[in-house]
């Protein structure tokens, strides 16, 4: 029979080196800095990081989490988060890949794209072979996963537009269940996942119905304007792709160059009374109607009326050309980006009565 101390030591040593065969087996590094997995540049660090390309992996993953008692996050290209502090748990980046168009009618294509194909990357594969829908939306940051959950949105265009279904991981039943577009209940940068099935489920592809002739909207912004400028004389998905593109790469930082997670804030929406009383305030306040009797505020010119476009203290900022983009010039902490967007909330409720929701996960 072994001694106490001999029985401890023979105990440690088992589940210590049968701990560190988990983390072979299952491609868990330990204490990996965030840093390059996030374009705020925030330099954190995860206690644990594993990437998976199939859901047997994901759910080997969430088994281990749930067997330790560690907390874990699903990330795609982590250009929708905001890392305050380091992760204790484990980062798990979803590597699913593959696009594949699995049907098509007389109107239209019916395109599925696995959860971690970049958004772009799909937007540039639906224009080169034709498919019609997705063109508004291009250069957007981020993975074809995280699109619905937050059902991203520019220039006249949203993803409940070209959505037709979903498939996601089921965490407690550990199945795969399909959602329709009333299924995921989306709203203005909302789904039901972000709300009721927050943390119970993990998209793993969607499919999108993209048009054979697509509708040009060109409405929107300054599509047109651009369009003329690059000396358009026929419209197609391609041209309005690169016009938007072009519109974006002139008034949105490049993550690769300044760190920023794109639009930090919501464009609130309003009530009429709100709306009665800013209109006759301020006469050159953008307006856009909304569903339901309300109305939609351009939160960037807001925070741009209180001053802070082009404001930066320290490596912390608003960026020079859009007043919606927070920026970390080089070295700031999610902390200090954080404590910048709620000295920009104050301002805005103060002067406006208005109240901006951060669009960005804060972690």
């Amino acid at each position: 029979m072994l001694s106490g101390s001999l029985s401890f030591i023979f105990v440690y040593f088992v589940e210590h080196n049968c701990f560190k065969y988990l983390l072979t087996t299952m491609n868990l590094s330990q204490n990996i800095s965030l840093k390059p997995f996030n374009t705020f540049g925030i330099s954190v660090y995860a206690r644990f990081f594993s990437t998976f390309s199939n859901v047997s992996a994901l759910n080997e993953l969430l088994e281990f989490a749930a067997k330790e008692n560690i907390n874990w996050l699903t990330i795609g290209g982590g250009s929708n988060l905001l890392f305050t502090k380091d992760y204790d748990g484990i980062i798990l980046k979803n590597e699913l890949d593959g696009i594949d168009l699995v049907n098509e009618d007389d109107d239209y294509y019916f395109v599925k794209a696995a959860a971690g194909v970049v958004w772009h990357n799909f937007v540039l594969h639906c224009i080169e072979n034709s498919y019609g829908g997705v063109e508004n939306l291009s250069l957007i940051p981020g993975s074809v996963g995280a699109a619905p959950l937050q059902n991203i949105g520019a220039y006249g265009v949203e993803l409940k537009d070209v959505f037709f279904e979903l498939e996601a991981f089921n965490i407690a039943t550990k199945t795969i269940e399909k959602f329709s577009l009333n299924d995921c209940a989306f709203g203005y940068r909302e789904s039901v996942f972000k709300r009721e099935l927050k943390g119970k489920y993990i998209i793993v592809s969607v499919t999108f119905k993209l048009t054979k002739q697509p509708a040009f909207n060109t409405k929107y912004g300054a599509i047109e304007q651009e369009l003329e400028k690059m000396g358009c004389t026929e419209l197609s998905i391609k041209n309005i792709s690169n016009a938007v593109i072009n519109i974006r790469s002139s008034k949105l930082p490049n993550p690769k160059e300044i760190g920023n997670a794109g639009s930090f804030f919501k464009n609130p929406v309003i009530d009429g009374e709100l709306y009665a009383k800013l209109i006759s305030q301020y006469s050159t306040i953008p307006i856009y109607p909304a569903p339901n009797n309300k109305y939609k505020l351009a939160a960037g010119w807001l925070i741009e009326q209180c001053g802070w476009k082009g404001y930066r203290k320290q490596d912390a900022g608003c960026h020079s050309k859009q007043a919606l983009v927070l920026v970390n010039y080089a070295n700031a902490s999610g902390k200090e980006i954080y404590d910048l967007s709620s000295e920009i909330v104050a301002s805005v409720q103060q002067k406006f009565g208005v109240d901006l929701e951060r669009e960005v996960n804060i972690i």
